[in-house]
Parts: C-alpha cells; structure tokens; sequence
C-alpha cells in the first residue's frame, strides 16, 4: 500500500520522507491556506521534496476552466496529479487532461457508481471519502470494498486513494480491502506506531536496564 500525506507542511512532508513514509502528496486549497503561503509557490517547494505524485486541486466548477487551471498546475512539475470534483464537469476535465496524458485524481467519491464514471473518464486516482461517510452513520470501509470489487470486476487500472482518514483503523482496514493508495495527516500516520502494549514492554526493558546497570557507550 502507498502513504500519500494529506498536508501543505513542508517540514512534516519532509519528517516523513525521509522515513520512506511518503508515496505522494494530497493538497487542496484549504490545506494551501492554513501554510499561509502561495499555491503555486508551495505546491512546487513539494514537487521538488518528493518524488511521487501531488496532487494540486483545481478552483473552478466548470469543465472548460477546470481544464485550463489543470494545464497551468502540471507546468508546476512533472508529479503533479490534476484534483477535480467528482461532478459532471469534473469528469469532463478528467477525460480532458487524462487524454493529454495527465496524471488526475478525482475527488469527493462517496457512491461506487461515481467511482465506475471516474474509472472510464481516465481517472488516475479516485478518492472515497471514508470518514465523512462515517459522519453520516454510514461505514465508509464499505465503498472501499464496492469500489475495490468493481475496478478488479472490469480490470479498471484506476488507483483507488482512500481518503478523509480519521484513524490508524482506517488505515489498517483499507489495507486488508485492498486500496492501492491511503491520504492521513501526518498525525495519524504516526500515530500507527503507538501501542499500549509497546509503551509497558519498553518501561519494563528500560527498569531491567537501570537495575543491572547496563551501558552500551
């Protein structure tokens, strides 16, 4: 499974890189804002740090300026993947800039049957939305699965990006499903390292140490 990091800040992009952590970069222009800096000057600085796709998100609502704020992003970098809304006009840009040969994540899937539309507009990536999905009393890691069952069905070669991740069993379930891609803050993907269990074991090696009066260095 790939990790993307769901943010704009560079320095946490940066932590989890050099880990191995990072696959890509999901961005829109909310996470832009609260980095207070430029669009096209920070979306660049994050093409620059890593070296899988970053997805940039268009503003517009209608296909032909979709369209054309698509072509001005990938001039940012050769990793730039292309977000647009799932709407009729999103998938209009989709099949647009997908047949230009650009990379394009279609955003704000909630429904399989908007995942099968995306799949045969040319989507790279399509982005089910787990955790509003569960905000709703719906179970979100079900659309995973629907999603996953359709695109194996038919040979769809469009990346499921398991998106609005909220917690490490978010992760861990899209996993077993079968995403190709999961988008987590970087709190949450480092959250994954946490155990209770973890944390006794480590207090209990670390009083053994200090009763035997072990040193290494």
């Amino acid at each position: 499974m790939k990790f993307f990091v769901d943010t704009a800040d560079v320095p946490a992009i940066a932590e989890l890189n050099d880990l191995g952590m990072v696959d890509g970069v999901t961005t829109n222009p909310s996470l832009i804002k609260k980095s207070g800096r430029d669009i096209l000057e920070v979306t660049k600085e994050i093409c620059d740090l890593v070296d899988g796709p970053v997805s940039a998100e268009v503003t517009a609502t209608d296909a032909e300026t979709m369209i054309a704020e698509g072509r001005k992003l990938v001039e940012i970098a050769e990793n730039i993947a292309v977000k647009v809304p799932l709407t009729w006009d999103g998938l209009k840009a989709c099949k647009a800039l997908s047949d230009d040969g650009h990379m394009v994540n279609v955003t704000l899937c909630f429904s399989a049957n908007q995942a099968l539309l995306a799949a045969k507009a040319g989507a790279t990536f399509i982005s089910p939305f787990i955790g509003r999905l569960d905000d709703i009393n719906l179970d979100g890691l079900d659309l995973i699965a629907d999603i996953r069952t359709i695109y194996d069905n038919y040979g769809y070669e469009t990346e499921i990006l398991a998106a609005s991740i909220r917690t490490v069993n978010h992760i861990s379930e899209c996993a077993k499903i079968g995403a190709d891609v999961i988008t987590a803050p970087p709190a949450v993907i480092q959250s994954m390292v946490k155990h209770p269990l973890t944390d006794k074991g480590l207090d209990a090696f670390l009083a053994d140490i200090k009763s035997a009066g072990i040193s290494i260095l």
